[in-house]
């Protein structure tokens, strides 16, 4: 064993009869690893709530949509949908309508969303006829799928018949002006695990949506890709193709302050739970300060039998360096095994309306574990540079003479 690894072993190993000291060495490696744990724990679930996220948004709506400025109707939308999908890289294609409306069942009333899709080419963008919890995803000229929340809001369940209507689009007929209202059937209830899906949207076919709006053409196109990071390369390909006054929206676009948001929070809780690590690393520094003051006779010793000044220095760096792997091994373990715990069992739940989700998420990256334990170590060693420079630079005969 190389002697200088066998030195630093013994200075840190735990004895009783110094009690005192190794307390503050178990503090170190507890509190080095609590840090660690707690930053892989946090991390996970939000990386967990970004992926969680991104994939529900993703699997409601399309990667990009395609719409005129101005929102002005788009009436080729099939010679348009069959130009768009010879573009590498994108996999499918539907038109849609989208309206704000109120909706009511007898003397319950609310404002929501509702789109318009077609049935037929609606599955090659979207997942939700894989949400219905209640009913089937079935829609005909008078069906309507409700979000859960829009659901228990109205009171209604399947088969009960609700009233749409378009307050600020009327139509004049020899009775006067009354706005646009349609009669719908509820086929089916959708949980999109997403707060705003589930109490703001409501769908029905393409159809029924134009004959409400009194449109014939649509309100734009939805697109998927077979690479959800590629979308801003593909959207320069549809611009090119289709011109003024077409434009292309992107899903990092619609959901960038959504998503800002998360990746600052992830890194402000990363610098606020580093301080408990960086309170561990004090505690080293007192350890090997205090190991310093207490070994100067042996220093003084290794120096006179031929240690170099670089010798004793890599003894003390290699106490810390020890306490810090300890720590953080303890650390990934306890890190990995609550993340996994919180992933497998979903114990913990959250106010959907607040978070935007039911539960919560966890997405282990092993950047994450890379980064969260080479931060803990360059922190430890930092902690014992002070203490390793001031033991090498200690003069063997004062050391000695003086104890």
């Amino acid at each position: 064993m190389n002697y200088k690894f066998f030195v630093s072993k013994r200075y840190v190993r735990i004895k009783k009869d110094e009690m005192f000291k190794s307390l503050i060495t178990i503090f170190s490696i507890i509190g080095i690893g609590l840090g660690v744990g707690t930053l892989i724990v946090v991390l996970s679930v939000m990386n967990g709530m970004q992926n969680d996220l991104r994939e529900k948004i993703l699997g409601t709506n399309g990667h990009i949509l395609v719409s005129k400025f101005y929102n002005e109707e788009i009436y080729d939308y099939d010679v348009i949908m069959d130009s768009l999908l010879k573009i590498q890289g994108i996999t499918g294609a539907t038109p849609f309508i989208y309206t704000k409306i109120l909706i009511r069942k007898e003397e319950n009333v609310d404002g929501i969303i509702l789109k318009g899709i077609d049935t037929l080419t609606f599955s090659s963008v979207s997942n939700l006829n894989k949400k219905i919890i209640l009913g089937r995803f079935e829609l005909g000229e008078d069906g309507i799928i409700l979000g859960n929340y829009v659901a228990d809001g109205l009171l209604a369940h399947i088969g009960d018949t609700v009233e749409v209507a378009l307050p600020f689009s009327e139509l004049i007929t020899p009775f006067g002006i009354i706005p646009r209202t349609k009669r719908f059937v509820v086929k089916g209830i959708f949980d999109a695990g997403m707060y705003d899906f589930n109490a703001t949207l409501s769908i029905v076919s393409l159809k029924a949506a134009q004959e409400l709006m009194g449109r014939i053409g649509v309100s734009g196109i939805e697109l998927k890709t077979d690479n959800i990071y590629k979308v801003k390369e593909i959207s320069k390909k549809i611009i090119s193709r289709l011109g003024y006054p077409y434009r292309v929206s992107d899903w990092i676009d619609m959901n960038r302050n959504l998503f800002a948001a998360l990746k600052l929070e992830k890194f402000a809780m990363f610098v606020i739970l580093i301080l408990i690590i960086i309170v561990a690393s004090f505690n080293i520094l007192s350890i090997l300060i205090m190991t310093v003051i207490e070994k100067t006779r042996e220093i003084g010793i290794l120096k006179a039998i031929g240690s170099t000044s670089k010798d004793i220095m890599h003894i003390f760096i290699l106490d810390g360096l020890i306490i810090s792997l300890t720590g953080t091994i303890i650390g990934i373990i306890i890190g990995w095994s609550i993340s996994w715990a919180l992933g497998k069992y979903k114990f913990i739940s959250l106010p959907s309306d607040v978070y935007f989700l039911d539960k919560l998420p966890v997405k282990m990256e092993i950047t994450d574990f890379i980064i969260v334990s080479l931060s803990a170590i360059i922190l430890s060693l930092i902690a014992t540079l002070y203490p390793a420079i001031k033991a090498s630079k200690m003069d063997p005969v004062e050391a000695i003479r003086n104890e």
